[in-house]
């Protein structure tokens, strides 16, 4: 099977670039990549993205943090595109469980893209609310989990395990530290892996042979330490 390759990004400039390439399936975002990539009026930056990304799965999430105000942002954001997931975290931020605002979506066919998620007990949560008949993600955390010393491929081999049955539900391995990630994700048939750009680009220099990197590392301390004029 396998593994899509999703862009962790908001940047216009980088998502119209990697949508004219083979190797990447779709594109994700988050308010904090879109704050990041200088977004001021959060619909009409999310428009102009489309404008060029238009084919390939991308999500917008929402940033409201009360029921309510989640589906209205929901519904207008599932009306940009054909194309777009609707991200929706898998609790607000006083910690209640979105089950409610996830099934009603999916039933009414959105395609959702649950997020934030760090456990296999909240992805079973996540799962039992969604439509199985309606095309989603379920979004875990790797990186940041490894960040504080966790180990995340106990969570995502039950994950894909619960899932796997039902091709509509897909598991995404998020917050990707580095390239190698991607192997991990692959061994693991994890559905699809979302990376910053500079870890896509990084995986174009796999099959470098060890010998090859030697000398590659080698010259790099060499050509430094000639620019910078060293002596003993």
């Amino acid at each position: 099977m396998k593994t899509k390759i999703f862009c962790d990004t908001a940047d216009y400039k980088t998502i119209k670039f990697f949508n004219n390439k083979s190797y990447v399936d779709g594109f994700t975002t988050n308010p904090s990549l879109m704050k990041l990539a200088g977004a001021r009026n959060y619909k009409n930056y999310s428009l102009k993205i489309l404008k060029v990304c238009n084919k390939k799965s991308i999500s917008f999430e929402v940033f409201a943090d009360n029921s309510k105000d989640m589906l209205k942002q929901a519904y207008e954001i599932n009306s940009w595109g054909k194309n777009v997931y609707v991200k929706i975290p898998v609790v607000n931020s006083q910690g209640i469980f979105t089950g409610s605002i996830i099934k009603e979506l999916s039933d009414k066919g959105i395609k959702l893209n649950i997020t934030a998620v760090y456990t296999f007990e909240q992805t079973k949560k996540i799962y039992k609310s969604l439509n199985k008949k309606t095309k989603s993600i379920i979004s875990i955390f790797a990186g940041r989990m490894a960040d504080k010393g966790k180990d995340p491929l106990p969570i995502f081999k039950k994950s894909i395990s619960l899932t796997k049955k039902n091709k509509n539900i897909e598991i995404l391995w998020a917050s990707t530290r580095e390239a190698y990630n991607y192997t991990q994700a692959k061994q693991i048939n994890c559905n699809i892996i979302t990376m910053p750009p500079k870890v896509i680009n990084q995986i174009n220099g796999f099959g470098k042979s060890f010998k090859s990197m030697t000398l590659d590392t080698v010259k790099g301390f060499l050509s430094d330490s000639n620019k910078s004029r060293f002596s003993l």
